[in-house]
């Protein structure tokens, strides 16, 4: 590429050079503030801001917040008469209190385009969080229960909490806490044996056990003892019956088979299948065991309580009087057991808001135990959906939304013949195309906040939708293919001079700063965003600047190299986001 700079990057505590191209400008304005005000270039790092007006500057500091003596913006007029340009930060200028820089925008493009050339799919990702590792529990459906949209929730944003911490340089183990024990299942095989049909169980395991689920619920509804025979059915599976946990087995295996094709068609993996079951006894009698020494359990009814009224957290129930363990119980002895096999660095359960208080009980008792590391325990939370049933008013399975959403998205396709006919699997691209209207329609706002399903917008190709972005990464494959030549990275850089390109350049550049932000927030929305926005500048850069008939054949090779790292960084967001980014649609 064309000219590299000579001047040395000051090193700067906190700037990340090797990964985030920004930080080598952000650590001279830094150098050049620490020189005019004493503090030092690690302390400025960390406040130097974004010009809410773009024409400002790139890169800008309120003085206020260094607290030094004296006015403001005398103090920011004064550093403006010291400063001397340099190849990295081309003027200072002060509005306010207010010091704004601008960098050196085609230098920021040359080392950009470079690095982005060198790292590909890497680029965007960091190594801050080399060593530590991550649990994080997600998805964990009902085994019997259809997968309904708040497992939906839970599985693409655990998915995306597990991504970001890939990411940012973490081992990652991704685990799926299936419910897959209690009362409910005794009260499954009391109805499999009324209701049940070995047919039925291999063709659809879930569908059929939901319906006898179902059945059997409406039985006891109207009898109690069938909840009578639930619960011995189920102390029998505590106390490890064989006949009675060989049928609960046979359930289990048949669901998990069935969950790995759905997770498969969502592009996610799970390192380990887990559950409650998997629970051992002696985890859970070693838990109450600490629990009785800390005197922290009360007999109340036969049942044994923990009452956390004092930290306004209710009364916790952890056996009842027939002795059968609980939810909370379970989830006790499988922190301890996770943390005894993995050392975690942090553990996430992604479990909807309605479930706030039990996680609250849960980490408290920890603490109460005398858990040293109940602080790496956290809770990510999500909002519920609406409106997410199909159209033809039937039960919610996942199965069924993704079905019709693929669908949809074929009819669509098929209006554009030429295109379709250039498309080798359309009925997997429609399902791509279905599953990211799916998804960014669920992350494209902040995960506490319940939504809407709303089928009409998802589907459109036009707007913030996931086809949207899906078709802003396949038009740049389009160019690619279509401009008859390769990339070639030695390419005069300063060719891309127009606004628009440095426009585009710069938004590739902000990239990295999303990916470590989101470890702190774990907020999709903010991918989502930072997708969409690249997207639109995407759009607009292409208008005017073309690549297929620009004469000048220099000019057109730059613009291919800066189109070709804008898909890859569109690849990497939207691969963050857990989608397949399609190269046809």
């Amino acid at each position: 590429m064309s000219f590299n700079p000579v001047t040395p990057v000051p090193q700067v505590k906190g700037a990340d050079l090797e990964n985030n191209k920004l930080d080598s400008f952000r650590s001279f304005v830094a150098s050049i503030v620490a020189e005019f005000s004493g503090i030092s270039a690690d302390n400025i790092l960390a406040i130097l801001e974004v010009p809410r007006n773009p024409e400002h500057g790139d890169i800008a500091i309120a003085v206020p917040r260094l607290r030094i003596q004296g006015n403001p913006a005398q103090i920011a007029q004064q550093w403006v008469e010291k400063f001397s340009p340099n190849e990295y930060i081309t003027s200072c200028t002060a509005t306010g209190h207010y010091l704004n820089f601008k960098i050196n925008k085609l230098l920021l493009a040359n080392i950009l385009l470079d690095d982005i050339y060198k790292r590909k799919e890497k680029y965007g990702t960091n190594q801050s969080g080399a060593g530590k590792k991550a649990l994080v529990e997600f998805s964990s459906p009902n085994i019997a229960k259809p997968f309904h949209a708040g497992h939906l929730r839970s599985t693409i944003i655990g998915n995306f909490v597990k991504n970001v911490h890939d990411a940012n340089g973490w081992e990652t183990i991704g685990l799926n806490y299936l419910g897959d024990w209690g009362k409910q299942y005794g009260l499954l095989a009391v109805g499999f044996e009324k209701y049940g049909s070995e047919e039925d169980l291999l063709n659809n395991p879930i569908k059929h056990l939901y319906d006898v689920y179902v059945k059997i619920n409406e039985d006891a509804d109207k009898n109690e003892t069938i909840n009578d025979q639930a619960r011995a059915y189920f102390k029998k599976m505590e106390e490890g019956d064989e006949a009675a946990l060989s049928l609960w087995k046979k359930f289990r295996n048949l669901s998990i088979e069935k969950y790995k094709d759905t997770y498969a068609r969502l592009n996610i993996n799970f390192d380990i299948y887990s559950g409650e079951s998997q629970v051992s006894n002696e985890s859970i009698n070693r838990a109450l065991e600490i629990l009785k020494e800390k005197k922290m359990l009360q007999e109340s009814d036969g049942a044994l309580i923990i009452d956390l009224n004092q930290y306004k957290l209710d009364v916790a129930v952890v056996q009842k009087k027939d002795g059968t363990t609980l939810y909370i119980t379970r989830d006790i002895g499988a922190a301890i057991e996770r943390y005894e096999k993995y050392k975690f660095d942090a553990m996430y359960y992604l479990v909807a808001s309605q479930q706030d208080l039990h996680l609250k009980q849960l980490f408290k008792i920890l603490e109460l135990m005398g858990i040293e590391w109940v602080g790496r325990c956290k809770h990510t939370n999500f909002g519920m959906v609406s409106g997410m049933s199909t159209r033809k008013g039937t039960a919610v399975f996942l199965d069924d939304i993704l079905e019709q959403t693929k669908e949809s998205m074929h009819e669509v396709m098929k209006q554009n013949e030429k295109k379709y006919s250039q498309v080798e699997n359309p009925d997997k691209v429609a399902d791509i195309i279905g599953i990211s209207a799916v998804m960014i329609q669920d992350m494209a706002a902040k995960r506490i906040r319940n939504y809407a399903f709303n089928w009409n917008r998802m589907f459109s190709f036009e707007g913030d939708t996931g086809p949207y972005l899906q078709y802003a990464h396949a038009r740049l494959c389009s160019i690619e293919r279509n401009c008859g030549f390769g990339i070639n990275p030695n390419i005069d850089i300063s060719l891309l001079s127009e606004k628009s390109a440095l426009d585009l350049i710069d938004m590739v550049a902000q990239y990295p700063d999303f990916v470590k932000g989101a470890l702190n927030t774990l907020e999709p929305c903010t991918i989502v965003t930072y997708a969409m926005k690249l997207s639109h500048t995407i759009s607009v850069a292409l208008e005017t600047l073309w690549v297929v008939g620009q004469k000048e054949h220099k000019v057109a090779e730059a613009r291919l190299l800066m189109y070709w790292a804008s898909r890859i960084t569109l690849g990497n967001a939207l691969k963050l986001l857990g989608l397949k980014p399609l190269e046809r649609m």
